[in-house]
């Protein structure tokens, strides 16, 4: 699931018995090892991205394994299958 509040995406991926998860996507050329997500109680992993104005493809490796986020803001197709989307919209800042 993902979620969006000004230009900040919040990410909660549900894998209690993951020992390592990490987001990847098209804002960081879908490498791994950079975003680790972190672990709470309750068995979801958690991990906020600030990023510009624009539509992202993202996906989650957990375990060595890939995870689609089918609760985000939609699906598109990459080369792999599936890929999550996110969307960050543009700021509306008013100039008084």
């Amino acid at each position: 699931m993902v979620t969006v509040k000004g230009n900040t995406a919040y990410f909660r991926f549900f894998r209690p018995d993951a020992r390592s998860v990490e987001l990847t996507g098209d804002f960081n050329e879908w490498r791994t090892g950079e975003v680790r997500m972190k672990s709470d109680p309750d068995g979801y992993w958690k991990a906020s991205l600030r990023l510009p104005e624009g539509s992202y493809r993202f996906r989650y490796f957990a375990d060595g394994r890939w995870y689609v986020d089918y609760a985000a803001f939609g699906l598109a197709c990459g080369p792999f299958g599936p890929d999550g989307v996110v969307r960050i919209p543009a700021s509306h800042v008013s100039h008084s």
